[in-house]
């Protein structure tokens, strides 16, 4: 259910013929009320999408009615005509609701520099606004999938209320805050203020900490949405570790499916100075091209992870340093440790501790090994 699983949403998918390959491509999830509260991270990118640009005004007074998204086209690079459109679309979207433009979230993936076919997007519009239902999150979140295998959704309840979300995402993952796009929803009762600290909070340790392949999207969005429909309250606190929990699940969903993959890649640091260290430290490691072909090839390489780790600004002893490799610690003191056979690199999930020995922060940053396959689906993407 994800995005319709709090009460007062209903979504939807539809096919408006975007896609060549003919599956579904737009999507539609409304805020019925009472409250429509939202809150929105986007990316850091400077090159960002129309979209972005739009819905960083929409979502500025803390309300939304509703969020259109659509997939087989980015909206990016398409200069003052790429924006036309997207306020374009966020005028049919309000005139079918009846709600203000202003309140309409707009997100769009797909490949940038191409313009999107306005007569489908409005057909779209109208097909979704159609087909709305409090049973139609699945549809919703197939909608939006480009290169990704499976639909990403994960809900979480609590005492009388609930949180659900749905994502898309398989490639170009690396924070710059969120790197895909994501509908959270909830039927809390919050507010604006509220909303907005949790979904900071939430993304900051979960999609900010995702990191694929290195690249940033021009379109990530991550939309936060409250109804209030439950009538309960709950403390800020309640309310960012529920939000936490469904992006924590959602960001994981991201790595599995992420494009050609065969390992999920957990890169822990421990015992560094500080929490930004322990980040910046794990980050070196999970964008160094070597370490992710060792993976590859089930080769434990630890040299390539003190390589990445010696690039960064932390503080560290490098003579000190400790590392282990799905439990094995093949080096220790910065120098040889157990033997890397010990290591078995078979199974799917693979887990790297760094130990600086340099304080009490920690940080886990999730990447996934480069692959042939990888390679293959980003060289013919555009086709």
């Amino acid at each position: 259910m994800s995005v319709t699983s709090a009460q007062g949403f209903r979504a939807a998918g539809a096919t408006a013929g975007l896609k060549a390959s003919g599956s579904s491509d737009v999507a539609l999830v409304v805020n019925d009320g009472p409250d429509h509260h939202v809150a929105a991270v986007f990316t850091s990118n400077r090159v960002e999408a129309a979209p972005v640009t739009w819905s960083r005004q929409a979502v500025s007074d803390g309300r939304a009615d509703a969020v259109f998204l659509n997939s087989g086209g980015a909206n990016a690079c398409t200069g003052a005509r790429g924006f036309q459109d997207t306020h374009r679309t966020a005028e049919l979207v309000a005139t079918t609701l009846g709600c203000s433009a202003l309140d309409v979230v707009v997100c769009s993936t797909g490949l940038i520099g191409e313009f999107l076919p306005m007569e489908r997007i409005e057909a779209g519009v109208g097909l979704t606004a159609e087909a709305l239902a409090t049973d139609g999150a699945d549809d919703a979140a197939r909608a939006i999938m480009t290169t990704d295998s499976v639909p990403k959704q994960a809900t979480v309840s609590r005492d009388g209320w609930s949180v659900g979300g749905m994502a898309k995402g398989a490639g170009m993952l690396a924070p710059g805050l969120a790197t895909m796009l994501c509908v959270v929803t909830t039927d809390v009762v919050t507010d604006a203020a509220t909303l907005d600290a949790a979904l900071r909070t939430a993304t900051a340790s979960t999609f900010d900490r995702v990191d694929s392949d290195g690249c940033m999207s021009t379109n990530d969005t991550v939309v936060l949405l409250a109804s209030g429909a439950s009538g309960v309250q709950a403390d800020a606190d309640e309310v960012t570790a529920a939000v936490t929990e469904v992006c924590a699940s959602l960001a994981r969903q991201l790595v599995a499916d992420a494009e050609g993959a065969s390992h999920d890649i957990a890169v822990e640091v421990r015992s560094a100075a500080t929490e930004l260290e322990a980040v910046e430290v794990a980050r070196s490691v999970t964008r160094s091209n070597l370490f992710k072909a060792a993976i590859f090839g089930k080769d434990p390489n630890w040299g390539r992870v003190l390589a990445a780790v010696g690039t960064t600004d932390a503080a560290f002893d490098p003579t000190t340093i400790d590392v282990a490799v799905n439990g094995v610690q093949v080096c220790r003191s910065s120098s040889v440790g157990d033997d890397r056979d010990l290591v078995d690199l078979e199974p799917r999930e693979v887990r790297v501790v760094i130990d600086l020995h340099a304080g009490d922060a920690t940080a886990t940053v999730w990447t996934n090994d480069l692959t042939h396959e990888y390679v293959h689906e980003n060289s013919a993407y555009s086709t």
